[in-house]
């Protein structure tokens, strides 16, 4: 049965497109079930009507609290039954009740070498430090805001001429590799969380997950 993804975006969906490249090209062999915004008005939802996905739109701002929200997203994308949920740049703090609800097949990917710029302004941060090396992370989401245990990594080496555009469109390029390499593990079950940790081929990953060459 072909592995299938719920994919969650509030903005353009550059990840989402990289992820229908990898399905297109048969690097990824799963579905994309749905693409759920918060936003009716998110560039992603085209490319995904384009290509024939169910979308679903629900604004936060209609509901009275988070857990209202988060609940309308757990009955809208049950419907679809995901093995996976992806987040793609969805601009939303989740709830404990949807993290818990996903437990084990929700997961993010964040434009930085984490622990390192959890939150916003990744690239400005990184310049002001002066970091030789910048990236993105992806991670199993929990309760902590960009704090899951990490599966894996693309580093990049900052240049010297390096602005926060030019450092963010070279980390989305990495983006664009690392995260059908992540979602195709979890298409062939190599990839879970327990108890003891993330765990690839059943054996666990190092601290900082799987580094990308």
């Amino acid at each position: 049965m072909t592995h299938r993804l719920a994919v969650l975006i509030s903005g353009s969906g550059t990840n989402l497109q990289a992820i229908m490249a990898a399905i297109d090209s048969g690097r990824l062999n799963a579905e994309i079930a749905v693409v759920l915004s918060n936003r009716a008005d998110a560039g992603g939802l085209s490319r995904a009507r384009h290509a024939g996905i169910a979308t679903e739109v629900l604004d936060h701002r209609q509901y009275d609290s988070r857990e209202a929200f988060d609940q309308a997203m757990i009955t809208a994308l049950d419907h679809y039954q995901p093995g996976t949920v992806v987040l793609a740049g969805f601009m939303r703090i989740l709830s404990p009740l949807f993290v818990r609800h996903y437990a084990g097949q929700l997961i993010n990917i964040h434009p930085s070498l984490l622990p390192k710029y959890r939150g916003l302004h990744t690239h400005a941060r990184a310049l002001e430090a002066g970091d030789s090396q910048h990236g993105c992370s992806i991670h199993f989401v929990t309760e902590e805001l960009d704090g899951g245990p990490l599966i894996a990594q693309a580093p990049l080496d900052v240049l010297a001429n390096d602005t926060v555009d030019s450092l963010s469109k070279r980390v989305q390029q990495r983006e664009h590799l690392l995260y059908p390499l992540v979602l195709q593990w979890r298409a062939e079950q190599r990839l879970e969380l327990d108890h003891d940790g993330v765990k690839l081929d059943g054996k666990p990953l190092p601290e900082q997950g799987y580094q990308l060459v």
